[in-house]
């Protein structure tokens, strides 16, 4: 490489970094501002009409909208595709998962796992099913296909993230993924809980429809919270027993596409090697982080509370990126490139998926106690 060549390659890395560090600061500066709303909106609405709700809407809501609203600016500048390097909306949602466990008490989770494990179950295996089968019907690719089930039937975007190492989609197919769950979730958050207000719902009822319903785990706490302390604690155990069957479904898709899909008549037998370099390590580092969390609190009892409240404060920092960088990067011209058929299938399977939650909410939580 001669002199002007490797000048030429320095100031184009140096022009990298400096819109990967002007991106990150973007990110920050959102999440920064999510925090400051979440944290003053409801002194703001005190004493009027919209208090209650104020004091209800999570993080996620203000970090979309301002992901959103910060992706509509960069858009219009042209800036957006040079910073597009520190929207790491994968990496932040892997580790605040894996964050997430240590907020879990498997002493806890026992306690409602009969039923919990049974509706997780049922509505993984018929609503995976019911999306796989109709966007075969439609023609969408097998990875596609495995991505929209995913998401709809265990949770959303981490279950698209998932399954997409397991199946080596493509990132726009991912990015897509994420903006369909993004777009049918942000209203399920507030229509789901008027409507088991309406339906006159038990909490623990209300709890596990929402938990089994809404495709993220941070819209399902959001939810949760606008229904109440008794229905959000079981709306977590139900969406937390979906999130660690995470693994197996991930297993599964390795197993089928590198056996079936991927593999060639002259190909080498699959081995654990191949299954383990896709299996989604982050999976591991949730169960992981709950035992830990649990032995932990089990052996030093309240003392113990302040560390676990440190990482469930930097688990929501780290979430709070995540939904702000999915906003960044949700892109309207991908969803019209795709065409109607990948809306019809998950908005289908959302429907059928709220339908069966319901029943086996109804069946399996009356008179559990919260």
């Amino acid at each position: 490489m001669t002199a002007p060549e490797t000048k030429t390659t320095t100031e184009n890395r140096r022009g990298t970094i400096g819109w990967i560090v002007a991106g990150a600061a973007v990110v920050l500066v959102l999440a920064a501002l999510t925090r400051y709303l979440e944290q003053n909106v409801p002194a703001w609405a005190e004493g009027t009409s919209l208090a209650k709700l104020a004091s209800s809407v999570e993080y996620p809501v203000y970090a979309i909208l301002l992901g959103l609203l910060g992706n509509l600016v960069l858009s219009s500048t042209g800036l957006r595709e040079r910073l597009a390097g520190a929207f790491r909306t994968e990496f932040f949602i892997k580790t605040g998962l894996v964050l997430l466990g240590a907020s879990i008490n498997l002493a806890v989770i026992v306690n409602a796992a009969g039923p919990a494990i049974a509706q997780s179950l049922i509505l993984i295996t018929l609503v995976f099913g019911f999306t796989w089968w109709l966007g075969g019907k439609l023609g969408l690719t097998d990875k596609l296909r495995a991505l929209l089930a995913s998401a709809v039937s265990i949770c959303g975007v981490s279950a698209a993230i998932a399954a997409a190492g397991a199946v080596q989609a493509k990132r726009e197919q991912l990015a897509y993924t994420a903006s369909l769950v993004i777009m049918f979730a942000l209203p399920s958050i507030f229509i789901l809980p008027a409507l088991a207000t309406g339906l006159g719902l038990e909490p623990a009822v209300a709890g596990a429809w929402m938990g089994g319903n809404i495709d993220t785990t941070a819209a399902v706490t959001a939810a949760g919270a606008l229904a109440g302390e008794d229905a959000l604690r079981i709306a977590a155990i139900v969406k937390t027993t979906q999130n660690a069957l995470m693994g197996v479904v991930a297993v599964a898709l390795t197993t089928y596409f590198a056996v079936k899909v991927e593999r060639r008549p002259d190909a080498p037998r699959l081995g654990a090697v191949e299954l383990w370099r896709r299996f989604p390590k982050f999976v591991l580092g949730f169960i992981a982080a709950s035992v830990i969390a649990t032995i932990y609190l089990n052996s030093v009892g309240a003392a113990g509370k302040p560390v676990i409240e440190v990482v469930n404060d930097v688990r929501e920092w780290f979430l709070i990126l995540a939904f702000v960088s999915i906003g960044l990067e949700f892109s309207i011209s991908s969803l019209r490139e795709a065409g109607w058929r990948p809306i019809g299938v998950f908005a289908s399977a959302t429907v059928v998926n709220l339908v069966l939650a319901l029943g086996a909410a109804y069946l399996l939580f009356s008179g559990v106690t919260t």
